[in-house]
């Protein structure tokens, strides 16, 4: 009997939210792990949204890095 490995499932109960300090302002806020509390994660979202564009690049054109074999050229 194999293990199913495709998944790892976390039970929220088995980690309470604790109060821990942010580590970005410093204030006590109830979390379940450390980092930064809910506002300043609201703050940086806001602050450092990425905007979803197109690049356009050139079309490829593959280029021969290879010399002729001087067989394949002889007539």
């Amino acid at each position: 009997m194999s293990p199913d490995l495709s998944a790892i499932h976390l039970d929220p109960a088995q980690f309470p939210p604790e109060p821990l300090p942010c580590l970005r302002c410093g204030k006590v806020a109830s979390m379940r792990f450390r980092g930064p509390c809910p506002e300043c994660t609201a703050e940086l979202r806001d602050k450092y949204r990425g905007e979803a564009r197109v690049v356009a690049g050139a079309e490829y054109e593959p280029t021969m890095h290879v010399t002729p074999n001087a067989v394949a050229l002889k007539d």
